[in-house]
């Protein structure tokens, strides 16, 4: 038996034995399962050789013998690799922290060679990147690293014209942590024939509204992503098979950046996590998957998913606040879109991908609504809607351009490797808060207030769209936020929510004002923009 069919037989005796083992109850949820890969230093050391030794002018200058005076894991036990760190940490900041072998579009030995020679320091540093514009974000944590490049229109000797006019934005990540979810969609794609030799293992497929390219290397789970649209060719959307080129480039011009040998991450079994003790009077919420009948995609149901993702903080300041849907809450026989119980509408219709969904179609996320403000009165708070705070969910890195819509959220730790994205706030005022690619932002800081932004002002309800995205061999793909936003209401209440049954609903429990009817029209593009969906 190979070493793929033996490690897919092990996760799939894993997967069993969680179902067989510990059964749910009806209202329990699990922690993800995740697998830890083990880098192969030693590989990356000698490919990292081989890029050196072809710039005969700097190669004396590295040092490949191993420390043995030293510890295993002290970064002096490989002089070459500290080496290279101190050149490329002066564009890629944190490249250290990385416990797999960085790779970029960047030749560190064509531009220490250059630098010998005395090439002027006003050298556009996209000589020494392929043509790739110098990186917009890079984030490197305990899990792997993250960095995503542009490709201006023109760039590259050789590159084929095309229609879409504006940059083309290619993302890069390397992950040491691979959720394990049961994804029949997983695995698939075809091969690059003139990357074969660099990359055999190398997998070319479009998915989740991207073009993507995975593969393994030094045991280490790779994956390059454009986003695109499988049609024909725009000036304003990017056609994949224009982005198909951009991509192949980015591919041939990958070398060993960076990165430092660590401990050794471990796989992470799913368990039942705790929820609080106390019973909640009033929080109630209907079960994973169960959507307003007949709004998903050909009039499909839901996707039942009981794994919180992650353990986090409530995306919105304040309760109480409310999980529905805000494109068929006519639909709703229980109406009040600020009342409970919660409904889920992670796989309403919509002309997304999203694999966990009947028909491969969803909405991605979750909308929440905050209460409506009450009546002025006696000893009450102050309430402006307008103003109502939304908060980091973890600990994170901020990825977002100035361009963009959403702003997202990457926690990236030994356990973890997952990202969150916040939709309809305004983008002008998120330039002007500082939230933007590379920002650190701490648990339960204010990023901005819910707002109604969907390519313009006022362009949806006033609401929050929640996504979450974890990391696998196919790169990052939706899974379904729900379970996570249940625990981490309950949390925020201190207090555990009861689950109810479609038939048993019920009338809702109304807490505030229903918004005018004029405010409820269906958001059929939720989520979309030309940067961001």
């Amino acid at each position: 038996m190979g070493r793929k069919s033996f490690r897919f037989v092990l996760l799939l005796l894993a997967l069993l034995s969680i179902l067989v083992a510990a059964p749910l109850a009806a209202d329990e949820f699990r922690s993800p399962s995740l697998t830890a890969l083990r880098v192969d230093w030693r590989a990356a050391l000698d490919q990292l050789r081989i890029e050196i030794n072809s710039r005969p002018q700097i190669a004396g200058d590295f040092i490949f013998a191993p420390r043995r005076s030293v510890p295993r894991y002290d970064p002096r036990a490989m002089p070459a690799l500290v080496q290279l760190n101190a050149i490329s940490s002066r564009f890629f900041t944190g490249i250290t922290r990385s416990p797999v072998p960085v790779l970029l579009p960047f030749d560190a030995a064509a531009y220490l060679e250059a630098q010998r020679s005395g090439a002027p320091a006003t050298l556009a540093l996209s000589r020494y990147q392929a043509d790739f514009n110098p990186v917009d974000m890079f984030d490197a944590g305990p899990a792997g690293y993250s960095a995503t490049f542009s490709f201006e229109p023109g760039a590259g000797e050789g590159m084929p014209g095309r229609v879409f006019a504006r940059p083309v934005e290619v993302q890069i990540t390397g992950s040491a942590l691979v959720y394990d979810i049961a994804d029949p969609s997983g695995g698939k794609g075809e091969p690059v024939k003139p990357l074969a030799a660099t990359y055999p293992d190398l997998r070319k497929f479009i998915r989740e509204g991207f073009v993507r390219y995975a593969f393994t290397r030094f045991g280490v789970a790779y994956v390059v992503s454009i986003q695109c649209l499988d049609s024909i060719a725009r000036p304003r959307r990017l056609a994949c098979k224009e982005a198909y080129p951009v991509a192949e480039r980015f591919l041939k011009a990958l070398r060993v950046a960076g990165g430092q040998r660590m401990r050794p991450l471990t796989d992470i079994a799913s368990n039942v996590i705790d929820r609080p003790a106390a019973r909640s009077p009033e929080f109630s919420y209907r079960p994973s998957g169960d959507i307003i009948p007949n709004t998903g995609y050909r009039k499909q149901g839901g996707h039942p998913d009981t794994i919180a993702y992650a353990q986090i903080r409530f995306p919105l300041g304040k309760a109480p606040a409310f999980v529905r849907s805000q494109s068929y809450s006519k639909r709703d026989k229980n109406e009040g879109l600020t009342a409970y119980p919660w409904r889920d509408n992670f796989c309403e219709s919509r002309s997304f991908e999203v694999w966990q969904c009947a028909g491969g179609y969803g909405h991605q996320g979750e909308d929440i609504r905050a209460a409506d403000c009450p009546p002025p009165g006696e000893g009450r708070e102050p309430c402006d809607p307008k103003q109502r705070g939304v908060v980091a969910v973890r600990d994170a890195i901020v990825i977002r351009g100035a361009k963009d819509q959403a702003a997202t959220l990457q926690v990236n730790s030994r356990t973890e490797h997952i990202r969150f994205r916040y939709m309809h706030m305004n983008p002008q005022a998120m330039n002007a808060d500082g939230v933007l690619n590379g920002r650190i932002v701490t648990e339960g800081e204010k990023i901005g207030v819910i707002s109604n932004y969907l390519d313009h002002p006022a362009g949806t309800s006033m609401h929050l769209h929640f996504d979450v995205q974890v990391f696998t061999r196919d790169g990052w793909i939706w899974v379904s936020p729900y379970v996570t936003l249940v625990s981490a209401y309950e949390r925020l209440i201190r207090a555990r929510g009861r689950e109810v049954g479609p038939e048993i609903a019920g009338a809702p429990q109304p807490v505030a004002h229903a918004l005018p009817e004029d405010v409820l029209k269906p958001d059929l593009r939720e989520g979309s923009s030309g940067e961001d969906n």
